[in-house]
């Protein structure tokens, strides 16, 4: 359930808490007071598309942020599956916070992606606002309510079929690339011979283009190497003076010396290896020096390798191993062009079989679909009449489609008579406002029923509706709250007064601003209030009085 709802510097709401309760939370207040600001921060919180311009007037950001705590096992390990930590408690904590450019989500803590909390709120909270309800009137919303409602079996059903129409199109696609006239054919032919041909003449090897940058990077600055090294081998060991013969040097007085004073032994050790180690550097040099110098004609052979290779990466790829494997594509390529005809055949023959695989599992979709839409038509009739709709009719209208689609091969629709002797017509062209209203509150009470979700939000369920029917909405509501959390926002007395917990949310003016409050109500302010919806501005003792009947006839229910 939602426990509570932290929202600050949001629109007219400066700072708000609310501690939500187990069974029917009812919000009221005038009309402009903010109730859909509070409704909007429960859905930025978890994941709507907001703007900067919510943030309160003078503040650097706004904040929502909405605990939620479930002892549903399933629930939970769904979460963790989804990587959210510290679960132990039951409790998940989303926050939102949105500043003039970005906006930060974390879960438990944990920065998160809206994306994210979009998935995790599915599992937590149902939210019905005023817009859903046009959903009834969007036949491709019928056929996802009816999907839903038919479980895991549909589900999957649904998913393979979706992977079989995603097959088969693939297959059509691959024909549609492959119908080319054989003028066309033969052209790309020689293009594609053409490539292959050049690149598996180059027998180019992986690594190949780095040794040869590295020759002719060497070949091209040989004389200023030649004039390096020739210097050090001066230095080392040629002329009148030389670090060699002055380390001999150095080395034979130090042995002289030692006959004197062995302690000199050591350095006498550490004078003959620097000797060897000058020597061998010496020779070294000397033999680079005699194999520095190269031919002209191997210059010019790597010089055109090179550009050879060059060219191959601005044409076939940006490495050796990308031009063979282009190579090897092209190649493919090739053979698929000699032999069009029968691969054009083999595909067809595969794209046939795909299809008669696809229609049999649409057919198996529509038996799935039409059990499932009769299961929940018959749930959606009973709410129906739980809700003053006495003598209606509820069907879903399923038809054949010319061509499967990527839901199937279905169309279908909610039909409904609200009176006897009328005809199943569309929703569209039937229901009213307040029908819809109604409407959608039995849909949303028989799919709540089957999905289990443990908290629903209603926005304003009650528009167009009043007297006897809008107390039956309310009973509906009561009746749903026995076994989950329902918070609703209404205007309706008969709706409010059967709250378990009520608020009232109320728009003053404190010192240069504007500022929405939300308060938990006692029993007597409850009272108050549902004789300000009775009654309007003026409160009267007859009012107040009916206030309080309506508030004792809730505890019957």
């Amino acid at each position: 359930m939602l426990t509570n709802l932290h929202v600050k510097n949001f629109a007219l709401i400066e700072e708000a808490d609310i501690d939500f309760e187990n069974g029917l939370n009812i919000l009221s207040g005038e009309t402009g007071a903010g109730k859909s600001i509070i409704l909007g921060s429960v859905n930025i919180a978890l994941g709507s598309k907001v703007s900067a311009d919510v943030i309160r007037h003078n503040c650097e950001y706004a904040l929502a942020e909405i605990t939620f705590h479930t002892d549903d096992e399933g629930v939970l390990a769904q979460l963790r599956d989804m990587d959210i930590e510290d679960l132990d408690d039951g409790q998940i904590i989303i926050s939102r916070k949105i500043m003039a450019n970005r906006s930060q989500v974390k879960i438990n803590g944990m920065n998160c992606t809206a994306t994210q909390v979009r998935k995790i709120a599915a599992l937590l909270i149902d939210i019905h606002g005023q817009h859903d309800n046009t959903l009834l009137l969007n036949d491709k919303a019928h056929m996802d309510m009816v999907d839903d409602f038919g479980g895991t079996e549909l589900a999957d059903d649904k998913s393979a079929y979706k992977l079989l129409y995603k097959e088969y199109n693939s297959i059509l696609s691959r024909l549609e690339e492959l119908d080319i006239d054989e003028a066309s054919r033969q052209r790309e032919i020689s293009l594609v011979e053409y490539e292959v041909n050049e690149i598996i003449s180059a027998k180019l090897n992986e690594g190949e283009d780095e040794e040869l940058e590295s020759l002719f990077r060497k070949m091209n600055n040989s004389q200023k190497i030649l004039s390096d090294v020739s210097l050090a081998s001066r230095l080392l060991c040629e002329g009148d003076e030389n670090a060699l013969d002055y380390l001999n040097l150095a080395l034979k007085s130090v042995i002289n010396a030692s006959s004197y004073d062995e302690s000199l032994s050591n350095l006498v050790d550490s004078l003959e290896t620097a000797v060897d180690i000058v020597g061998d550097a010496s020779r070294s040099i000397i033999d680079y020096a005699s194999d520095c110098a190269y031919d002209e004609s191997e210059y010019e052979d790597i010089s055109r390798r090179l550009d050879m290779i060059n060219s191959f990466k601005l044409k076939y790829g940006k490495t050796i191993a990308d031009i063979n494997e282009y190579g090897i594509k092209q190649q493919e390529k090739l053979d698929e062009l000699y032999n069009l005809s029968d691969i054009i055949e083999s595909l067809k023959q595969e794209a046939e079989a795909k299809k008669k695989e696809m229609l049999k599992a649409a057919g198996e979709l529509t038996v799935l679909r039409k059990n499932s839409a009769k299961k929940l038509c018959e749930a959606v009739s009973k709410g129906l009449c739980e809700l003053n709709f006495l003598n209606s009719e509820f069907e879903a209208y399923f038809e054949d489609l010319e061509e499967a689609g990527s839901n199937g091969k279905d169309s279908m629709c909610f039909m409904i008579s609200t009176n006897v002797g009328e005809s199943l017509k569309p929703l569209a062209k039937v229901a009213s406002g307040g029908e819809l209203s109604r409407i959608m509150l039995a849909v949303k009470t028989v799919i709540a029923d089957r999905d289990d979700t443990q908290t629903l939000i209603f926005d304003e369920i009650d528009a167009g509706i009043s007297g006897k029917t809008a107390q039956l909405v309310g009973e509906k509501l009561k009746g749903l709250s026995k076994d989950r959390q329902i918070i609703c926002i209404t205007h309706l007395p008969q709706i409010a007064a059967l709250a378990d917990t009520h608020y009232l949310i109320e728009k003053n003016v404190v010192g240069a601003s504007t500022v929405t409050q939300i308060n938990k109500l006692n029993e007597d302010e409850s009272v108050n209030e549902l004789a300000r919806l009775l009654g309007g501005s003026t409160v009267t003792d007859a009012v107040l009085a009916n206030a309080k009947e309506l508030k004792a006839m809730s505890y019957l229910q």
